[in-house]
């Protein structure tokens, strides 16, 4: 073993489902500048009045969907550290999350203590976002100068339109499209679109219907929005699936500001009056099965599609621990650039 490992870092779950865990995990989650991007004093109260009544009904949501040993985020991703221990000869493999535990503080100080000089970051996210890659890398450099660590960092760069990533991709999902379905809806995770905007100085995000298929290598290396529509046509075309086939939305909005379109909750009532009745949802915003996934599409969305006239809401798994993925990842690894 050598003094090279490989740390895995997904966002995070509650240590529980009771109510007390949700509001400690929602708390840290939400008070990230990188995740609402206003000052502490506007942040602050905004989440303490989030903390009123959401972690009860998110408290919920999770009692639904977790799993005899534990939140189905944690243990797919443990189950993708054993994978990778196979695949990662160079040395330990190790799984962080950005909330809750186990912490990047406490795992990179562990690994300190190891002796391990040099670590490879993976963030396991295929789309770029500040609310997501960013925070990850910024915490993990934040420990890295505040605990005086002696380590070299290699990132992950986000992989939406990495060959091994989108093949990866075709292999988990093939034997659900191979199935009769009449369509198949893209659902990635949404984000404020100031989001867009801050990260866009040319002033080009948004600005018309266009925008991402006419985005200039700069702008698409920070745009999440291009990123995630990229990762679906090179999807769809691998799949070699017609335009008519499949759509793309965005999920999981939380508060009144304006978010990218179009919207989840509205594209499963369009396809349903449509007259799609077999729907098949995939989530590629996501690498492994969690409760914007299992609940929110799988039982919400599912109910809400049903309801408005569909006949059936397939969800399709993300990516998991499938082997294709686990040998994609330790490619997308092994030439991650050298960060500090």
């Amino acid at each position: 073993m050598t003094d090279h490992a490989l740390l895995l870092v997904n966002l995070g779950s509650p240590a529980s489902t009771e109510v007390a865990d949700v509001r400690r995990y929602l708390n840290q989650f939400l008070m990230d500048p990188y995740v609402i991007d206003l000052p502490w004093p506007l942040r602050r109260l905004l989440v303490s009045l989030i903390l009123i009544k959401r972690p009860a009904a998110s408290a919920h949501a999770y009692a639904s969907i977790w799993w005899e040993d534990g939140s189905p985020l944690v243990v797919i991703s443990r189950r993708l550290q054993e994978a990778m221990k196979v695949q990662w000869t160079q040395g330990p493999v190790e799984l962080a999350m950005r909330y809750g535990e186990p912490s990047i503080e406490s795992t990179l100080q562990r690994l300190a203590a190891q002796g391990i000089r040099e670590v490879t970051l993976a963030p396991l996210y295929p789309q770029f976002a500040d609310s997501t890659t960013t925070t990850v890398i910024e915490e993990a450099k934040r420990v890295l100068r505040e605990r005086d660590l002696d380590m070299r960092l290699s990132t992950l760069p986000p992989f939406y339109d990495q060959p091994e990533y989108l093949d990866a991709l075709v292999a988990s999902a093939k034997p659900y499209l191979e199935q009769a379905f009449d369509h198949l809806l893209l659902s990635f995770h949404g984000l404020p679109e100031r989001h867009l905007h801050k990260l866009d100085p040319s002033g080009h995000c948004l600005k018309g219907d266009d925008c991402c298929r006419t985005a200039s290598p700069a702008v698409l290396a920070n745009c999440y929005r291009a990123q995630c529509l990229r990762s679906a046509e090179l999807f769809a075309q691998r799949m070699g699936l017609r335009p008519e086939q499949w759509s793309v939305s965005f999920q999981s909005r939380l508060g009144r500001a304006k978010w990218i379109e179009p919207y989840t909750e509205t594209r499963l009532d369009e396809l349903a009056a449509q007259g799609v009745k077999k729907l098949l949802v995939m989530c590629p915003a996501f690498v492994a099965d969690c409760i914007e996934t299992l609940e929110e599409i799988g039982d919400r969305g599912r109910e809400q599609f049903v309801e408005a006239g569909g006949e059936s809401l397939q969800l399709v798994p993300c990516l998991n621990d499938h082997p294709d993925w686990a040998a994609a990842l330790k490619v997308l690894c092994e030439r991650a650039p050298l960060m500090i």
